[in-house]
């Protein structure tokens, strides 16, 4: 199944639904996504089921698709070892990939309260010069659960989406020198979309070690920069979940990044390879276009935010002062 969330003329509220070819069907009014997966995939079938024989199917180009959900938090893992040498020859000037890379699948937490969807305008930080977008499938937790097998993980997925990590790559490279981040290079803008494909639906492209097999494209105001198989990952979606529960939790709802494509699933690795801005930085009006085998396309525009308020400088402590006040 495909399930969207969307708004339509006539609807009081936004409604989930499922995408039947060129069509999509209502479930009940006030159901959420979030909801919707928590019931599960069985229970979701027999509610798409009802739609197809109760609803009016509404033309695709009739609704406006939103976030197809609100996660319960976004996790955005770094699976593909080609994106991060290029991406940290461009970020740090350094070559390779760090041996700690290889130990786990490590991620970090975004913003789960900027998440945009389908055709709608990203606003990149006006202090931004380096915009860049990046190219991942994200796989959406269905069931809570702790420190979970990799073969317990498999029952925990629901299904994926196409997610563009947006991101302002010179406001990351400076904060990254106090090693944490990415912060502000990454936190104003996701997005997910154009809807969810439940894990029954991409089962048939699972290959023997688990991955999906399905290729990945980007493109620029409708030039091609970027091209990956998904299965080129270094771990599956139900590795980065088992790793994300470890000592830890993961709750239904969850969202969790594949981290960005090889072969140019990001301007950043193109620069890093190529030793400058080229292709050029995304500016406002560029068309971003991705698009995932067996899941769909996601498109957005680039534009800029108002500018924000500033901050004081930093207070600066004489150090000797500060013993004294520590004695």
């Amino acid at each position: 199944m495909r399930l969207a969330t969307f708004a339509a003329a006539g609807l009081a509220a936004p409604r989930v639904g499922v995408v039947v070819n060129d069509t999509v069907l209502a479930f009940p009014e006030g159901i959420s996504m979030r909801e919707v997966v928590a019931i599960g995939i069985d229970a979701a079938a027999r509610l798409a089921e009802a739609a197809r024989r109760r609803e009016l199917a509404r033309p695709l180009s009739s609704v406006r698709l939103l976030a197809p959900l609100q996660p319960a938090s976004v996790r955005d893992f770094v699976a593909f070892e080609e994106h991060v040498d290029g991406v940290r020859r461009s970020v740090d000037g350094n070559a390779g990939v760090p041996d700690a890379w290889y130990d786990a699948p490590a991620f970090y937490f975004t913003n789960p309260h900027t998440i945009l969807g389908p055709d709608v305008d990203v606003p990149f930080p006006a202090a931004c010069r380096a915009r860049d977008f990046e190219l991942e499938v994200a796989v959406v937790v269905g069931a809570p659960g702790t420190s979970l097998s990799v073969e317990a993980a498999r029952d925990h997925v629901f299904g994926y989406t196409i997610m563009n990590d947006w991101s302002a790559r010179d406001l990351q490279s400076r904060e990254m020198q106090v090693r944490l981040g990415p912060a502000k290079g990454k936190d104003f803008a996701t997005t997910l979309g154009p809807w969810i494909v439940t894990a029954d639906e991409l089962e048939p492209q699972r290959d023997a070690d688990g991955f999906l097999d399905l290729w990945c494209t980007a493109e620029v105001n409708g030039v091609v920069v970027g091209r990956d198989l998904l299965a080129n990952a270094g771990w599956t979606f139900e590795a980065m979940i088992a790793y994300a529960s470890r000592d830890s939790w993961v709750e239904c709802g969850d969202v969790l990044g594949s981290g960005t494509v090889g072969n140019g699933g990001c301007l950043a690795e193109l620069w890093g390879r190529n030793g400058s801005q080229d292709p050029p930085a995304l500016q406002d009006g560029d068309l971003v276009t991705l698009t995932v085998e067996g899941i769909g396309s996601l498109s957005n525009r680039v534009a800029t935010a108002a500018p924000a308020p500033t901050i004081p400088a930093v207070r600066r402590r004489d150090a000797a002062v500060a013993r004294q006040v520590l004695r």
